[in-house]
């Protein structure tokens, strides 16, 4: 009973995914937003300290990445397919839950705000682009559009069942980064380009490069959910999932270094300190490529949207209003948590559609510990390597460096927030 019960959640329901499921649906959840700020945050970096820490970003969340797939089964016979379960079994049920549940919810409510944002500016953006001289339209209603998708598609019952949404969301995140860098060189390099900080003070450059670093981190965000995809792969002792899990997980790494390095480079190498924090804001023309990118940007945040959604509703629904509270599991109870799920982030986007300051301060806040650190303080906890052995440097060296991001991050993002918020008008 228990095992049925088990596999009608939304993050494992039916374990039969092949391991390019695995492949599409991490560079749904990764390649997403961020990647349309790397140019920004590269303006706030500088050449050097910005390609280091992009370098640095790429192979510290890989080799983190790596120790979750190999933690996935760990325990004999059973499978942790949560980042909560992880929790738990490294630091004990309830502390587990404290540490891990928190983090994991702003982590994934977090990247669907952003993404009511993106896919709402991606789509205004669309509309100015194809038809300049129609009548303005304000950005409010524009996440209203796009947030109807979700109204329809958060019905779906699980993450296999959005493969075919997931693997449309990849390709197209391919299809516009591919379009943001080559614009970008078909455009030219800007007469009088700077590449300078854009700042005009010495606090103020300092903002920037705390902000610029969350944005980064932001950019490497799909291990809150790596554990919900790799339960959606059959395993047996002779064949284990973590085998063609992690051969998606490479691939999707290959895919995100095209995508990433050749964006944050071109883009910033072509408007200097003058590029705006969505890359192809900052693209003007052809107008036909740019509103073809706008339009897979939206395409794309759709699927990447749903692959965060799905492990909230299956904690909502299942494990807590069902195991916790006693609601029996309906279609109806499903209709009221997705609808008011959907219309809450729209809301808050709404609210607050600041994109470069939501890209930093998400990135540092959330991302920053589930991706650079918490794997790795997990991995010291459960294997306990030798002190001072090179897995003990290459964890602690990874645990300082999140820890910094954390605590940095954040403070460039309220300061760049406020900032925009001074001369925005809510709801007008």
């Amino acid at each position: 009973m228990e095992k049925q019960k088990e596999d009608q959640l939304p993050s494992n329901s039916g374990r039969n995914a092949k391991w390019w499921y695995s492949t599409f649906h991490n560079v749904t959840a990764m390649v997403g937003a961020g990647v349309l700020g790397l140019p920004f945050s590269m303006a706030a970096l500088g050449w050097g300290p910005g390609l280091a820490i992009l370098v640095l970003s790429w192979i510290i969340t890989l080799y983190t990445l790596w120790q979750m797939v190999e933690m996935h089964e760990m325990v004999p016979g059973k499978r942790l397919d949560t980042y909560n379960e992880l929790g738990q079994h490294a630091f004990g049920e309830k502390l587990g839950l404290w540490i891990v549940m928190p983090q994991q919810l702003v982590v994934q409510v977090g990247s669907d705000i952003v993404y009511m944002v993106t896919g709402g500016a991606s789509l205004q953006k669309f509309h100015n682009t194809v038809c300049p001289s129609c009548k303005p339209i304000k950005l409010s209603f524009f996440i209203m559009i796009f947030a109807s998708a979700h109204f329809v598609l958060s019905h779906l019952p699980n993450l296999n069942s959005i493969s075919g949404v997931s693997l449309v969301a990849a390709v197209m995140s391919m299809s516009y980064s591919t379009i943001a860098w080559a614009g970008s060189i078909h455009k030219g390099v800007l007469e009088n380009v700077q590449y300078s900080s854009k700042a005009t003070t010495t606090a103020g450059s300092v903002f920037y490069f705390f902000n610029a670093l969350g944005s980064v981190a932001f950019a490497f965000a799909g291990h809150i959910v790596v554990l919900e995809i790799q339960a959606t792969i059959p395993s047996t002792p002779e064949k284990p999932s973590k085998g063609p899990m992690w051969k998606g997980v490479v691939v999707a790494y290959i895919i995100v270094a095209l995508c990433y390095f050749p964006v944050a480079i071109i883009g910033y190498w072509i408007f200097g300190n003058g590029v705006k924090d969505n890359i192809l804001v900052s693209l003007e023309n052809p107008a036909w490529l740019i509103a073809m990118a706008n339009f897979f940007v939206v395409l794309h945040v759709i699927g990447s949207y749903q692959v965060f959604a799905m492990p909230v509703f299956d904690l909502i629904e299942n494990k807590w209003l069902v195991e916790k509270l006693n609601f029996k599991s309906s279609k109806m109870l499903r209709f009221v948590v997705r609808n008011v799920y959907v219309a809450l982030t729209m809301f808050i986007a709404i609210t607050f559609p600041f994109f470069g300051g939501l890209l930093g301060f998400f990135g540092g806040f959330a991302f920053a510990p589930a991706t650079y650190y918490l794997p790795c303080i997990v991995w010291l906890k459960l294997y306990k390597p030798k002190r001072f052995s090179l897995s003990w440097w290459i964890n602690w060296i990874c645990v300082v460096l999140g820890v910094c991001i954390m605590v940095l991050a954040p403070i460039g993002a309220l300061r760049s927030i406020i900032l925009e918020a001074k001369t925005y008008q809510f709801y007008s």
